[in-house]
């Protein structure tokens, strides 16, 4: 919002929230009806194809936030180096206001407006006067208005909202209050009331128009230069008529300058041209792609997840993982985008991040959490890691740190497959377990004296009990193959280790594989603490249940703006932790098989270097 905010600064529908679409809902209903049930000779197929439009339009952009995304994930041609924070996507969430808003325009002028409606398909004559209207009046208009705009009394009521985002999404350039929308749309409505007062209007000029709109709006905010200098070198006069990323970053960074909307022309009249314009637009193309020095690997997780991370959607990337009934609507997107991750079958970069000097990225393995199940699928995603693990050592990255069920032991055995296939690996591979029992060791309440220990029995889990075992703390077990397991690796040091059949602990450590039976047999207020890379599903509302191994992270940590699977903001899994501390601190051994890192040391550095834990929900009564 902006500093002072002015009049008109929300949104007419604002209260609505998520129900704000329902405002369409007449105008498509009432067009609809007319497609289908009007005779052939009353039908007006130009109107019934604003909502199909609307679509589009949001379609249009979701494509250019993802691929904006993933460029400046990679490194290439990007221009900005700063990240954005949580504040911005909160900030721009409300990117589809500006279609409901013309969506409604629109039926209002084609059901009031004589030529508005009943639009031939094509017309040459009013394709031209769209063109010259746009380059003249709209342009050499938005020019000044935008420059007053940047008055102080304009700009801290109104403008400075805008300006809020110094490193820009492609969305970002449509976040205005709607005091400000309702003056741009009243620009951009001359072409299109002309072609309407004319009689000259047709569906391609129309639709041509706004798209065009859309593009250069969405062009100019993506943060990563696409437009080529040998493009210029052809045609000169095209660097007056038409803008750049690198061009309206520049107007971001240093706000007197380069004022145009898409034509650089008016500044170049003006004299408000940036001096720096064409050398950052020549510096950001010969920028390479960035080698990081630690990798997450993490993969899809449901076939829903595609929209939850950094690429999908900014408003669900930014919340922990939940399922959204709305989601399954979606299914023909969901299918076509298990095909194409099936189709591309290599990793993919998610995100980048900085920490104090180190360069992050996550990189995604395109499989789902089902698929790691299945056998058969086993040989194909070992590959992919392999492959990604071979990718990174030729890059030169330092680490590379095994997230999820990348790490399974029944699929490479905590990475350790990896490192003995290829022993001259330069990257070190960090299944991250130290850390993870070092974190569940740290949430288990203090005077604990007894814990019960249910689920999978891993890596991580024997540590976890073995540790407890030395410290003095009772680790109950609920059945016998899991007791004669964890003692068999005891080696004789078994004294605090039970079977109960009691129940009465009120500390329950957590794997996979835990049923809502065995949740039925905790008492009222028991704590789960989970030490599986998944949570446990919530049965019983009258206990708490702590997130998996995870720790908060610093200020210092750069660029976070989306949660990681189901973890809250700001929080990171101990697993990918794992691998910037191990880099930040040179360690030069894998930790990786059934090898672990001293557990208190990593703890210990991992404080250090400004992480902390996560809060436990309460402290249980023994």
């Amino acid at each position: 919002m902006a500093s002072r905010p002015g009049i008109l600064t929300d949104w007419p529908w604002k209260s609505l929230g998520s129900f704000k679409y329902v405002i369409l809902a007449p105008w498509v209903i009432h067009s609809t009806y007319s497609v289908f049930v009007k005779d052939k000779s009353e039908r007006d197929i130009s109107t019934s194809l604003i909502f199909p439009f609307l679509l589009f339009r949001m379609l249009h952009n979701q494509i250019w936030i993802s691929f904006s995304r993933y460029r400046t994930a990679k490194g290439n041609t990007r221009i900005v180096d700063k990240g954005i924070e949580f504040d911005q996507v909160d900030r721009e969430r409300n990117w589809d206001d500006q279609i409901l808003f013309n969506g409604l325009l629109y039926y209002l002028a084609s059901y009031t407006l004589a030529g508005a409606s009943r639009l031939p398909f094509w017309r040459i004559d009013g394709v031209i006067i769209a063109v010259v209207l746009h380059a003249g009046p709209v342009e050499f208009l938005y020019y000044w208005l935008h420059r007053a705009l940047h008055h102080h009394f304009l700009y801290s009521r109104y403008h400075s909202h805008h300006h809020s985002s110094i490193v820009t999404e492609p969305i970002t350039s449509v976040i205005h209050p709607f005091a400000e929308h309702i003056s741009y749309f009243l620009l951009f409505a001359i072409p299109l009331l002309t072609l309407v007062f004319t009689q000259t209007g047709s569906v391609v000029a129309m639709v041509g128009y706004v798209i065009y709109i859309d593009f250069m709006n969405n062009m100019g905010h993506c943060n990563f230069e696409v437009v080529p200098k040998w493009l210029f070198k052809i045609f000169p006069p095209l660097k007056y008529l038409m803008y750049t990323p690198s061009f309206h970053s520049l107007h971001h960074t240093q706000f007197r300058t380069n004022y145009s909307l898409f034509m650089p022309l008016y500044d170049y009249i003006y004299g408000t041209t940036d001096k720096a314009s064409d050398e950052l637009h020549e510096s950001a193309l010969k920028r390479t792609e960035e080698t990081p020095d630690v990798v997450h690997l993490t993969h899809l997780t449901t076939p829903e997840s595609i929209y939850h991370i950094r690429l999908g959607f900014p408003s669900l990337a930014s919340k922990p993982y939940m399922q959204k009934w709305y989601l399954s609507l979606m299914w023909p997107v969901t299918v076509w985008s298990m095909m194409l991750t099936w189709v591309y079958g290599r990793t993919f970069i998610v995100e980048r991040n900085n920490f104090d000097k180190l360069k992050l990225q996550t990189w995604a393995i395109p499989k789902y959490t089902f698929q790691y199940f299945l056998q058969w699928q086993k040989v194909s995603i070992n590959k992919i890691i392999e492959e990604a693990i071979l990718d990174a050592d030729k890059k030169g990255i330092k680490v590379l740190s095994l997230g999820l069920m990348n790490q399974d032991e029944g699929l490479n055995i905590y990475g350790g497959l990896y490192v003995s296939k290829h022993p001259k690996l330069k990257v070190k591979v960090v299944d991250g377990s130290s850390l993870a029992v070092a974190v569940v060791l740290n949430t288990i309440p203090k005077g604990t004296s007894q814990v019960l220990l249910r689920g999978k029995l891993t890596k991580v889990a024997y540590a976890i009990a073995f540790t407890l075992c030395q410290q003095g703390v009772q680790v109950a077990t609920m059945h016998e193959d899991d007791y004669v397991k964890l003692k068999k690796s005891f080696k004789g040091s078994e004294t605090n280790l039970i079977i109960t059949k009691s129940f009465t602990q009120t500390t329950w450590l957590v794997g996979d594989d835990l049923t809502e039976e065995d949740q039925v047999k905790a008492p009222k207020g028991t704590l789960f603490i989970p030490y599986s890379q998944f949570p446990p599903k919530k049965y019983r509302k009258d206990c708490s249940f702590h997130c998996t191994p995870a720790m908060l992270t610093p200020s210092s940590l750069e660029n976070v703006h989306s949660c990681e699977d189901w973890l809250p903001r700001r929080v990171m899994s101990a697993w990918r932790i794992a691998g910037i501390v191990h880099s930040v601190e040179g360690w030069s051994e894998n930790e990786s098989g059934y090898k672990m890192n001293n557990i208190d040391k990593v703890w210990h550095s991992t404080l250090q270097h400004g992480f902390q834990p996560v809060p436990v929900p309460f402290q249980p009564k023994n």
